[in-house]
């Protein structure tokens, strides 16, 4: 004890006396800190405001945090001037612990790499429309058209009631614009919505151009750099939907006719319109019985002609619908497939019922598709939708998810609750009450998401009111305060509070809730949460706290939650701290991605009934043996980089069916491919072999992603003589390498040495090897009997024939796809390539030649072709090889009328970019009818595009789906030089130019 004691006086002295050098210290830290936070601050700035980038989310967080720091050390210096003996010590405690937090201010910014994220595959790209061709939509269209190409009008309004169509007819007006040289691109949208204010307009069009305002608090600051920023664009378009009360645009900074710039406004209110400064507005009408009648039977999906007797009925409810397209669309829809004459007559008379109500009839209508609904299951998923924001794009993947908490969903598998989750939202969209849409990921994979109309939301939330389960929805709507008590009743069930600001609960905030069983605080900014706020929650089941990047710590009476189902943490960024857990018997779901903690949660191995559980790219580093394989109901498991488990773990589970892991010795992976091979589990993974710590440059996710791949990923790992054999599961999907030695010259020689000869390979990712040269060697010709790779005889299952595919990133030495021309009269292995769809080519930078002639009669499903960085590589299509002359045919052509054929009939998508030596794509003419977006950027000595046009009414027009090309807004002058094989093509092209702005 005494000494104890002395330790603790020993140690008060030391910091008694050393606070000025500690000081000291800290203010040169500081210093360091605030320098190189205006340097990233300035380098961030110019380049979002010059270029079609943005901040990453982890630069902008340290740039808060750094600011907040800057305020506490102005406070601590004031403190340690006045401070006596007992603050001195107080003080310089404070001291300590800042100083570790400046220190790992200063190491983040180190690693940031790049600060910022391209945009140009976001940004300037056409939205999702609704194809509405009826004359009075058209006419309407024109004459908008007309006065935006007037130079006298600036300010345009589009108004009518609400499902008339507004939306969809500015929609179109915004993706005509992205095809009109007089505005070079510069169409900006923006969704105001019911909520909007001068603040949430002025960020919406701020991250619309990509300019960071976040510094700043005052309107009038944010309007002027809002201005300026606009103003330097010149003759813009900015489109803002859905505008409920009328703004000053001065207030918000649109500099509207300034340098030819415009506004669009859609609102249900002509007076709003005019307030907001229009010169012109257009009313939108309800469509008028014919046209209504059309959309009716295009939105049935009807394949044959209806009965006459269905038809009168379907006529009469088309009339119900008063032309209001959105209404025409739901009823509709919820009679797609129904040919009962009965049923027909039953609809009618319930929505007659509906329509004479006396409240706002379009309100009616939806509600009347709604109850059409039957299935109280399906009724329950469709309110469920109504807790997200408006206009939120949700995550089909995650919103199923949510439905399986909610015990929406039950099945014997998580396959089968995900196939039925599906299926519910399919049926949903079906019938028209929710809208769905993909958008791609940073590994340009594509999302599926649902979301809904505001009317169609609205109306949710009003059905909500007369359910038995009690809601309470505020999300989205820039809330910064947590709701009062009044707020809180008692037979609450369920609330919404995601997407706002709210930072604060107050100490002592105790909302008696009983029955509440979903609380849904995410995407918020919550520092800290008092104990007493949980206090009388007792039923609650399902707590998401996701992406409150501030949260530090859970509050310990999270450990006493003894009906929890679900806890979501993921994202939250600062998370160190999770109270135990061991008292959450009924936990079956427990999110901790993205966190920072180190530990495991006290308790986990206690939690018997679990059976999904994220703790991927955590700071977590290690794992007691037993933990995992205690938790034998786990369906999926994540564990973070660099945790290794053991195999006997996972042998334990018997019920796994995803899995996303790390092995960190070839045995222990051996072991896992043993495993899998012999229990068929888990039924899909992500198993990562990666022979050295800290592994860089490995695509590790930062976001939620259901594993529904078989994947393996090899990092850094060595084969040839004297290695350990590697095993590869029999139905791999996906192979990725990274940085892997031995692979040989030759790829498909790696791919026998690995034993993959199946068709099950869809993927194959190849990164950093200086060895591979070509992907297929040819060294026999065609007139043998046998097709040979390297030394071995390919079997006809061989992978190449099933990929679909194929990324070859930093091969230095990597010189053709396919090392064969030399030898006379060689012909591929039938299939070889037949089913490839994606081929993306980084820094190749040997390749001279792409595709042979040859070659390229095998890429017949090819789809999307991206080649950058390779500094060598002159032609995409070789002109001549092996005296065969390159030429391309229609995919109508007749295939027996040509020897040799060159077709690429699915191309959807070619992207050129950043290569200095390119001269040519091809010498021919590409024909490729399903080309839709050419990307053309840094090529300088490129001077012609081979694009085929077909000729209509005798006159030259682009490709039948070609809907952009996208050229740097620097490479005006190159687009002008090209030359052309039709001296028409030029400006036949010119509207599907979309110039962008890259660094």
């Amino acid at each position: 004890m005494v000494d104890k004691l002395i330790d603790f006086a020993v140690g008060a002295l030391h910091d008694y006396c050393t606070l000025e050098v500690k000081m000291q210290n800290l203010e040169r830290k500081i210093d360091i800190l605030t320098y190189r936070a205006n340097d990233v601050s300035t380098m961030i700035e110019e380049a979002e405001l010059h270029s079609r980038k943005k901040r990453k989310r982890e630069v902008e967080e340290w740039l808060e945090e750094v600011q907040s720091n800057q305020t506490e050390f102005a406070s601590l210096k004031e403190q340690a001037q006045q401070a006596r003996f007992l603050s001195r010590i107080q003080v310089a405690r404070r001291v300590d612990k800042m100083l570790d937090v400046i220190t790992d201010l200063i190491e983040q910014s180190d690693s940031f790499g790049e600060l910022l994220l391209n945009l140009h595959e976001m940004k300037g790209m056409p939205l999702v429309a609704k194809e509405w061709k009826g004359q009075t939509f058209l006419q309407n269209l024109k004459e908008i058209w007309e006065w935006l190409m007037n130079d006298e009008i600036s300010c345009i309004g589009i108004y009518g009631m609400g499902g008339v169509g507004k939306t969809t007819l500015a929609t179109r007006v915004h993706n005509n614009l992205l095809n009109e040289t007089k505005f070079f691109g510069h169409v900006f949208w923006v969704t105001a919505s019911q909520e909007a204010s001068i603040p949430k307009l002025q960020n919406a069009i701020a991250r619309a151009i990509n300019l960071d305002i976040s510094s700043e608090d005052d309107d009038k600051i944010i309007a002027a750099k809002l201005f300026n920023a606009l103003k330097r664009k010149e003759k813009l378009v900015t489109i803002v939907d859905d505008i409920w009360n009328h703004f000053d645009v001065e207030r918000i900074g649109i500099p509207v006719g300034v340098n030819g710039s415009k506004l669009v406004v859609t609102s249900r209110s002509l007076e709003v319109c005019r307030r907001m400064g229009c010169q012109k507005e257009i009313k939108v009408k309800p469509l008028c019985g014919e046209e209504a009648w059309t959309l009716f039977l295009a939105k049935l999906s009807c394949p044959n002609e209806l009965p006459s007797d269905v038809q009168e009925i379907a006529e009469s409810m088309t009339k119900k619908c008063d032309g209001l397209p959105l209404a025409i669309i739901t009823v509709a829809g919820s009679m797609k497939g129904v040919d009962d004459i009965c049923d027909w007559r039953d609809a009618l008379d319930e929505l007659e019922g509906y329509s004479a109500e006396q409240d706002d009839e379009v309100f009616q209508i939806l509600k009347y598709s709604f109850n059409r609904l039957r299935d109280q299951k399906l009724k329950d998923c469709f309110l469920y939708c109504s807790l997200y924001p408006e206009d939120y794009e949700i995550s089909r993947d995650g919103l199923i998810r949510r439905f399986i908490l909610e015990g929406l969903i039950e099945k014997r598998s998580r396959q089968m609750e995900f196939d039925n989750g599906h299926r519910i939202l399919n049926r949903l969209e079906n019938v028209c009450l929710l809208e769905g849409g993909t958008e791609t990921n940073e590994e340009d994979r594509e999302i599926k998401y649902v979301k809904m109309h505001d009317l169609i939301r609205d109306m949710a939330l009003e059905m909500l009111k007369t359910e038995k389960t009690k809601y309470m929805v505020k999300a989205g709507i820039r809330l910064e305060d947590i709701p009062g008590a009044n707020d809180w009743t008692e037979d609450l069930e369920k609330v919404s509070l995601m997407c706002n600001r709210i930072s604060l609960i107050p100490s002592g905030t105790s909302p008696k809730c009983p029955k509440l069983s979903t609380l849904i605080l995410k995407d918020n900014c919550l520092r800290s949460i008092p104990c007493s706020f949980f206090a009388q929650m007792g039923a609650l089941q399902v707590l998401d706290l996701s992406s409150n990047m501030f949260l530090e710590e859970l509050p310990n009476c999270i450990s006493k939650m003894e009906n929890l189902t679900a806890l979501f943490l993921q994202n939250c960024y600062k998370l160190r701290f999770v109270p135990p857990l061991r008292k959450l018997k009924a936990l079956r779901e427990l999110d901790l991605f993205g966190t920072k903690i180190e530990r495991v949660p006290a308790g986990l191995k206690e939690l018997i009934n679990l059976q999904h559980l994220d703790i991927g790219s955590t700071r977590i580093r290690r794992i007691l043996h037993g933990t995992i394989s205690k938790l034998w109901r786990l369906r999926s498991l994540r564990l973070p980089v660099e945790v290794e488990i053991r195999v006997e773990e996972l042998e334990a589970i018997q019920h796994l069916e995803e899995f996303n892991g790390e092995f960190l010795e070839v045995n222990t992976f051996n072991q896992f491919v043993i495993y899998h091979k012999r229990y068929k589990r888990p039924s899909f993974y992500n198993v990562r072999l990666s022979c050295l710590r800290l592994a860089t440059g490995l695509r590790i996710q930062t976001y939620y992603k259901r594993i529904t791949r078989k994947t393996v990923t090899l990092h850094k790992v060595e084969f040839g003589a004297g290695k350990n054999e590697i095993l590869l599961p029999e139905d791999i999907q996906e192979l990725e390498m990274f940085d892997c030695h031995g692979l040989g010259s030759c790829l498909t020689d790696a791919f026998i040495r690995l034993n993959i000869q199946r068709r099950s390979l869809t993927s194959c990712l190849i990164q950093s090897s200086a060895e591979i040269k070509c992907i297929l060697k040819k060294i026999m010709s065609s007139s043998d009997h046998q097709s040979v790779i390297g030394e071995t005889q390919i079997s006809p299952s061989f992978p190449l024939e099933s990929l679909e595919r194929l990324e070859l990133f930093c091969l230095p030495n990597f010189v053709e796809l396919c090392e064969w021309e030399s030898v006379p009269d060689a012909t591929l292995p039938l299939g070889t390539f037949s089913h490839l769809k994606w081929l993306n080519f980084i820094s190749c930078d040997a390749i001279s030649k792409l595709f042979t002639p040859k070659l390229l009669q095998h890429l017949h499903n090819l789809e999307v072709l991206k080649v950058s960085e390779c500094e060598q590589l002159e032609e995409i299509i070789a002109d001549e090889v092996a005296g065969c002359k390159a030429s391309l045919i229609p995919s109508s052509s007749d295939p027996c009328s040509w020897t040799t054929l060159i077709s690429l009939p699915k191309l959807k998508l070619l992207s050129l970019a950043e290569l200095p030596s390119l001269l040519s794509i091809c010498k021919e003419t590409i024909i490729c009818d399903s080309i839709e977006k050419v990307v053309i950027k840094d090529c300088p000595f490129l001077d012609r595009l081979p694009l085929f046009l077909p000729t209509v009414n005798g006159q030259p027009s682009p490709p039948p789906a070609l809907k952009v090309i996208e050229i740097p807004e620097r490479e005006c002058d190159w687009w002008e030089s090209l030359e052309w094989d039709n001296p028409e093509a030029g400006n036949v092209l010119q509207p599907l130019v979309c110039f962008q702005k890259y660094c």
